[in-house]
């Protein structure tokens, strides 16, 4: 447990914080700073330039994992527990091992080394050696000539179980502490404890003119990526081990790699072919990837491990359910007083990453808002499901719906429009949080206006016919983190780049694109800083052999941690391709212009011009073979407690959101009509991919508002509790093409000081404010609120049979009007 109270007045970083450490890397700093352009103005960044590898893709010439086949190559398979809750009392595989075409049989004690992203709660064994913790938890694996060989020798292994008493809730958890889900849990089923407080909390709420208590649940759901998880390792006879995996994060699969296969880090090599999606479910090694290396090692063959759809709904690691109750405290002007949270999470079997989850669920909910005094008090449980991890917008999605919805209801209490009591609450910029977070630039406010007047918010809001309705959230996140999942001092992200004296730049990264663009970024920058074409760049990426190391693409931290480093790299190149021009034409080298595959004075382009294939050959002529490594490592940050730096980011975004929605009284059915987003995410160094991003955010948070819901049977026949309800892309619902509304992308440019050319996250942060939206627009339409996940329409129907929403509808209306009569005699 943590806990720690602080002068919410205090904004200095205080002295004597253990991490990250004093003595961090300083990247070198520019006259011109990091967010302007080389040249005065931009010739790449900020255009609507393709993607570099899109071609590839849609034509279906793009490599991915399961594409690799390999010579002699073995297929792998799983066999999985059918029981949430058991002893493993013996394990007989000698029928499957007498199969032909069988060559290996593994289990639990092949690879008993435990294992976990996080370096404190490494809970996990590749094979359950002892006991199975969920339905769907492996046990043993196969490798054999088929898939079909393999899945028959999967059938021949024997397992004698011993079942145990399960939890499957959070309330179950809590309340047997006995029935132990991990052994590894120093108290009862408690996986993770922290209570924070900053400021007066009590005597906050004790001075609102209004405070509004309530409780929410949010539903938990997974990632659904097109890509089902696939391995291939391949042990060659130098005792080499090579593998190919659909991982997001290649450098923390190479450590774990080593540490559960007892092989040296330099003798294991991880490449990351193109990935058909993640949203943080691929962040993290899985069991695939540990069972091929493992019988490739045995066999002396290439293994193969590709997951069925059923095998990624156990893999999960997707959004924790949440219970959350909040009570939050307001004055008659709209001034914020206090926030009091008590959040409880569902962790499922294992730890995952849920000790950042726990703190996610209360670090990240103190922007964009100003908040005097903030508690909050999150527990996270084991229990016998499958294990739950990082999900676009991981932690703080949760929190930020339960929020979002609080203030709607404070700003109906005190009558006041919604999204004026946020503009009241705005917490500006270039300042710190109640909880120490250091913000930068903040572009919200701008959101704010932009989505009030995209959608006609003052002609519609509390104005539409019963069945219609707006509603506004906002939200901000992190632009990487500042915090590395194990302690070090080394950069978070690195770059080599070689310029070839054929006009050609090659940039080397650990980045992992999993199709939010990074490759691309990386291209265009080098492009604006070079003079190059988009075609003359190459990106090698995430290959441990020949990259630097990055810490991978998670807590949205690439464009702007791998942007900085490239953009240091490239510039350091362009220092030199400019000196040496400056020293040929007699002038000053900030004269000299790169751009379009041309270099030139811009005093007499006329006069002295070359391409810079040919300005890059007279450099290497006077400094030799040119290449250059740029790093980034970011600044200390965070506030002076336990865990004040989990959250903490050297840059936030900002969004805010409009949806309207129209609802069939008679049905209880939904339809979202329209979402309009406004994000701040810097400056967009590629507006198309921005745009892109937030609508795929905004889809995600729209799937999840009305439809996704991860559901456990109580039985099922052969199997216990914890069965999941239809793990297949049939049964568990996602919008199609023709359930999504329309989105409307509101790019908001705050342009950062420290980001690479100023710009920020836009991943996950424009997910979060999507479900608290289409919640406050229900209420809007219908007067009812939403206060669990999903809002389908059993759960509207049955709020509409509660009271009278109708006459909840009408008194809402006469608030409004009765506060712009207000306004209007005090003009």
């Amino acid at each position: 447990m943590s806990r720690r109270s602080r002068d919410p007045g205090s904004k200095e970083i205080p002295a004597g914080r253990l991490m990250p450490g004093e003595e961090r890397l300083t990247p070198p700093s520019w006259p011109a700073g990091r967010s302007g352009p080389p040249h005065g103005t931009f010739s790449t960044i900020g255009k609507r330039n393709r993607k570099v590898e899109g071609l590839a893709k849609v034509t279906g010439q793009a490599i991915y994992a399961d594409d690799i086949t390999l010579p002699r190559m073995l297929h792998g398979k799983l066999l999985r527990s059918v029981h949430a809750h058991a002893r493993i009392v013996s394990i007989d595989a000698s029928r499957a091992l007498r199969m032909n075409g069988v060559h290996a049989v593994i289990t639990g004690k092949d690879l008993p080394q435990y294992y976990g992203i996080i370096p404190w709660t490494q809970d996990e064994q590749a094979l359950c050696e002892e006991k199975a913790r969920y339905v769907g938890d492996a046990i043993a694996a196969v490798a054999a000539e088929s898939e079909l060989i393999a899945e028959e020798a999967l059938e021949a292994i024997r397992v004698e179980y011993e079942p145990l008493p399960s939890v499957n809730d959070i309330d179950s958890a809590l309340a047997h502490p006995e029935w132990k889900v991990n052994e590894k849990a120093k108290e009862g089923n408690i996986s993770k404890h922290v209570l924070l407080e900053f400021g007066d909390v009590e005597d906050g709420l004790k001075d609102s003119d209004a405070v509004i208590e309530a409780e929410y649940w949010y539903e938990g759901s997974t990632h659904t990526p097109i890509e089902p998880h696939c391995a291939i390792a391949h042990m060659d006879p130098t005792g080499f081990l090579t593998l190919w995996s659909s991982t997001q994060v290649a450098h923390y699969l190479h450590r774990d790699l080593a540490r559960v296969l007892g092989l040296p880090t330099q003798r294991i090599r991880v490449i990351q072919p193109v990935v058909g999606g993640a949203f943080g479910g691929k962040s993290e090694p899985f069991s695939l990837e540990f069972c091929a290396a493992k019988l490739s090692m045995i066999t002396g063959r290439p293994v193969k491990i590709l997951y069925t759809r059923e095998e990624v709904f156990y893999a999960h690691r997707g959004r924790h359910p949440m219970r959350l109750r909040y009570r939050c405290g307001v004055k008659k002007d709209g001034t914020l007083t206090a926030i009091d949270a008590k959040i409880a999470i569902d962790g499922g079997a294992y730890s995952s990453f849920g000790l950042v989850t726990t703190y996610y669920s209360g670090q990240l909910l103190t922007a964009p808002y100003s908040m005097p005094a903030y508690r909050f008090d999150s527990t996270r449980v084991f229990t016998n499901k499958p294990c739950c991890g990082p999900k676009r917008g991981h932690g703080s999605v949760q929190p930020r719906f339960a929020f979002e919805c609080q203030l709607d209801k404070l700003a109906e209490a005190i009558s006041m429009d919604p999204i004026e009591l946020r503009r009241r609450n705005h917490i500006g910029e270039h300042t710190r949080t109640v909880n120490g977070m250091r913000v930068t630039s903040n572009g919200f406010m701008q959101c704010l206006d932009q989505v009030e007047k995209a959608s006609d918010w003052r002609r519609k809001f509390r104005r539409l016919p019963y069945g219609q309705g707006v509603g506004v959230a906002g939200s901000m996140y992190i632009s990487g983190t500042n915090y590395c999942i194990y302690p070090n001092e080394m950069p978070q992200s690195g770059v080599q780049l070689k310029l070839d004296r054929s006009g050609r730049a090659t940039v080397f990264c650990g980045a992992s694109d999993i199709g939010q663009g990074s490759d691309s970024i990386l291209a265009y920058i080098v492009c604006e800083e070079l003079g190059l074409e988009l075609g003359d760049v190459r990106v090698v990426a995430a290959d441990t052999d020949l990259t630097p190391v990055d810490l991978g693409s998670y807590s949205s931290r690439e464009t702007f941690m791998v942007g900085n480093a490239c953009m240091d790299a490239a510039r350091k190149l362009r220092v030199e391709v400019c000196a040496t021009l400056a020293g040929i034409w007699g002038c000053a080298p900030h004269e000299i212009s790169l751009a379009s595959g041309v270099a030139a004075w811009v005093r007499d382009p006329e006069k002295h011009a070359m391409s810079v294939k040919e300005a890059f050959q007279k450099t290497e002529a006077r400094i030799g073979t040119l290449g250059s490594v740029g790093w980034y490592q970011s600044p200390k940050l965070g506030g002076d407690y336990r865990g004040g730096t989990i959250g903490a980011s050297p840059a936030y975004s900002f969004t805010a959101h409009v949806a309207e929605v129209e609802c069939d009284v008679e049905t209880g059915f939904v339809t979202v009509k329209k979402l309009w987003i406004a994000h701040d995410c810097g400056r967009a160094l590629s507006p198309v991919a921005v745009e892109g991003q937030m609508e795929g955010s905004a889809y995600m948070g729209f799937a999840e508002a009305l439809m996704e819901e991860q559901v456990f049977k109580a039985e099922a026949p052969h199997h216990g509790p914890g069965l999941h309800h239809g793990p297949s892309l049939l049964d568990y619902r996602i919008p199609t093409s023709l359930d999504c509304p329309e989105f409307e992308s509101l790019i908001v440019e705050s342009v950062d000081p420290e980001g690479p050319y100023g710009a920020k996250e836009a991943g996950e942060g424009p997910l979060h404010p999507s479900i608290p939206a289409i919640a406050n627009a229900i209420h809007d339409a219908l007067g009812i609120r939403c206060d669990r996940l999903p809002f389908h329409p059993p759960r509207v129907l049955s709020l509409l049979r509660q009271g009278d929403p109708r006459a909840q509808w009408e008194r809402a209306r006469g608030q409004v009007r009765g506060a712009a009569l207000e306004q209007a005699r005090r003009r």
